[in-house]
């Protein structure tokens, strides 16, 4: 009865099996590369590559955590890696030959691996020794690798999350849709006999036999692009060169049972609800002749909805309250309009008529089109607000397009533009030199020169439970540094900094001026450090100050305010001396606050890609299921004189009505969203305003326009289906 079912409305099922295919596609090749992406970076050592054995400086920092009643040990990268001891240089050498190549922070040696192990344990200095594929840690490139990595993993991440997520959400629309069109042949099941756990057991058959057989198809398809979308990745920039993902399908590797089963599990929960709802259809259904649409909200489907909107208002309240900087989080601006758009859907039978409404009667373009025109733009209103389902069904795609585009373009670019208005606000300076390794300049006449380093602090918080790493900027003299910045300061001087002190953010645990704080800077020394001064939280670019006494770093960046009078070429000329670069400060904030970066972009529109290949999917098989179900309207339509051109105007009218309202809702669900970042950034004191708060009209309008023309073709399409 199941395949004898499926094979009389394939069509019907088609939506559903080209959803869970695609998403289990999508689910097997991020699976896939965040597999390629646990195993490291697949390159061969480069620096050290002749070297049997390499010993490696200190480079990590372990410090003992609580954990539960006990207490355990983490360990965190130095941010200036100790070199290698010059009295084990000696003791190495006298086992073989030693290879420098660059700084001393790694040394080559040939020689027998266990002497080496020996001379190192005996040294006391905490060196490391890499053999094998772990030589190229002491590569140049190793931390950038280990960067790339974490951002492949979490954008394969995100793509993964959100194809599941708009899978479902496709699957559970096209079921809900088909158990609302066959609801008098329900009824008839019904009235001959048939229980309501039958017609429930049915539906989920039919769903069972759908997703296994998509969640198969898709693990092929995911097995074949796969390694396509890892060369698109790599050629957009968004992973490193040397990213490979293995090639063919094995069924019995954990990716592909991860999306196999994924997929039959969403097309079940997908079906759940509708096959619920369809055993709850009475025999009265069999009789029913309307086409106005009624008791299309259950009080089950009412809860849900209203249940999810609270929540998800509740969650976005308590953190903008409790955590407002992790509504800046891309994990966060990425679920929450998932769960607003769920919400929205749920709800959205009974929001179709008020929205529709707001659309009023055209106005007339020619007099001798007025009265037709009104006239088909009224039937296509009338029928978009009796269908409600068939409405509501066509809008949720293109809500939670728009919602999705909406929310993470608008939220990405959002943080990108109030970090660089931050930063413009946190500078006074007129002329930056940035370079590696600046060399002193001196006094330079006319201009108040303040020179600092990037270094990093480490600090036990949550009462001991965590070691968190802080970015920091060492600066050698504090007056000229305040002279030279506009720091967001709360509590404290700047200027009061000393090489018994530090400069903290609001983030930190303890943050009140004159209180004392045991933290490891970034070559591992543990000090005690008086609090000079608090710092606004801001988007996390107001890191920890300490002077340069407490930083082993090198000087990179000298930040210079000219006095009035100064000739600013001359002052550029001296500055010069530095060997670094000399740029206005313009031109710095731009190069180093671009706002949204170029990767991040390209991810963005990959994700806006997946969701509008569902959007395209699921109006096109909403449209064309409704076409036969609709043959008795269209056949009224005639009657009354209305030509096949008219029936066409009108069904295009109602799918541009319905792309409408998904869109309407779409925006008030970006909206909440951004209207809450807007909110977060106010209580970390960055100022919102017109350059910061983007909406992403262009990116919007793109997904409307696209499914628009979509739901045209398909709503036309569809007519010439039900004609026949």
């Amino acid at each position: 009865m199941i395949l004898a079912s499926l094979r009389s409305r394939w069509a019907g099922f088609l939506g559903a099996f080209v959803a869970v295919a695609l998403g289990v596609a999508l689910t097997a090749a991020a699976a896939v590369g965040l597999a390629a992406g646990a195993g490291g970076a697949d390159r061969a050592p480069q620096r050290f590559a002749d070297s049997a054995v390499v010993v490696a400086g200190r480079d990590t920092l372990s410090v003992p955590v609580r954990r539960g009643p006990e207490a355990d040990r983490v360990t965190k990268r130095l941010a200036h890696p100790h070199p290698v001891d010059s009295a084990l240089l000696d003791d190495l050498r006298d086992l073989g030959t030693v290879r420098v190549r660059g700084p001393l922070d790694a040394v080559g040696v040939d020689a027998p691996e266990r002497a080496v192990r020996a001379a190192v344990a005996a040294s006391g200095t905490g060196a490391r020794v890499l053999t094998g594929a772990d030589r190229r840690r002491a590569d140049p490139e190793a931390e950038a690798d280990g960067r790339a990595l974490v951002a492949v993993t979490a954008f394969l991440g995100t793509a993964g999350g959100v194809a599941v997520f708009v899978s479902a959400f496709v699957t559970a629309s096209t079921f809900a849709f088909v158990v609302a069109l066959r609801r008098r042949e329900l009824g008839l099941l019904r009235a001959a006999g048939a229980s309501r756990g039958q017609v429930r057991r049915w539906l989920l058959g039919e769903a069972l036999a759908v997703g296994a057989a998509a969640s198969a198809a898709g693990c092929a398809l995911g097995a074949w692009a796969a390694p396509r979308c890892a060369r698109a990745l790599v050629s957009a920039e968004v992973a490193p060169p040397w990213f490979r993902v293995a090639e063919g399908l094995r069924w019995t590797w954990w990716p592909y049972q991860l999306a196999f089963w994924t997929g039959l599990l969403v097309a079940l929960a997908g079906a759940w609800s509708a096959a619920w709802r369809a055993g709850r259809v009475s025999p009265v259904e069999a009789l029913r002749e309307a086409s106005l649409d009624t008791g299309v909200m259950p009080r089950g489907r009412r809860a849900a909805g209203a249940a999810l909107l609270a929540g998800a208002l509740g969650l976005l309240a308590w953190t903008l309250w409790s955590d407002p900087a992790d509504l800046l989080k891309r994990k966060t601006y990425t679920t929450q309009p998932m769960i607003l758009a769920t919400a929205v859907a749920a709800l959205a039978p009974l929001l179709v008529r008020r929205v529709v409404a707001l659309f009023r009667r055209p106005a007339a373009l020619r007099p001798g089109r007025t009265r037709p025109a009104v006239a088909l733009a009224r039937v296509a209103r009338a029928n978009c607000g009796a269908g409600v389902r068939r409405t509501a069904a066509v809008a949720a795609p293109v809500l939670v397009t728009v919602a999705l585009a909406g929310c993470l373009f608008g939220s990405a670019a959002t943080v990108g533009a109030a970090g660089a208005a931050e930063a413009r606000r946190q500078t006074a300076a007129d002329l930056v030199v940035t370079g590696d390794a600046l060399r002193p300049v001196g006094p330079v006449p006319g201009a108040t020169v303040s020179a600092s380093a990037a270094t990093a602090v480490f600090v036990r918080e949550d009462d001991g439970a965590a070691l968190v790493r802080s970015e920091a900027r060492a600066v050698a003299d504090p007056a000229a540094f305040a002279a030279v910045t506009r720091l967001p300061v709360v509590a404290g001087d700047v200027r009061g900094l000393d090489d018994r002190s530090i400069v903290v953010n609001e983030e930190w645990q303890r943050h009140r001026v004159g209180e004392r704080v045991t933290v490891w800077l970034g070559d591992g020394r543990r000090v005690r450090l008086r609090i000079a001064a608090v710092l606004a939280r801001g988007t996390g670019g107001n890191g920890a100050y300490v002077t340069a006494r407490n930083a082993a770093a090198p000087v990179d960046r000298l930040d210079v305010r000219l006095r009035p009078g100064a000739e600013r070429a001359a002052v550029a000329r001296a500055l010069r001396a530095s060997g670094g670069e000399v740029r206005p400060v313009a031109d710095w904030l731009a190069a180093t606050h671009p706002g949204m970066k170029e990767q991040t972009r390209l991810g963005l529109l990959m994700l806006l890609a997946i969701c509008l290949a569902y959007a395209v999917i699921s109006l096109a098989a909403t449209l064309l299921m409704t076409a036969p179900v609709r043959a008795p309207e269209l056949r009224s339509l005639r009657l009354v004189g209305a030509t096949s051109a008219q029936l066409r105007l009108v069904a295009a009218g109602e799918a541009l009505l319905a792309v409408a309202v998904g869109a309407v809702l779409g925006l008030a669900v970006t909206g909440v969203g951004l209207g809450g970042l807007a909110a977060a950034l106010a209580r970390l004191s960055v100022p919102v305003g017109p350059e910061v708060l983007v909406a992403p009209w262009d990116v919007m309008g793109l997904c409307v326009g696209v499914c628009g023309v979509v739901a045209v073709g398909a709503g036309v399409v569809g007519v010439r289906v039900g004609r026949a």
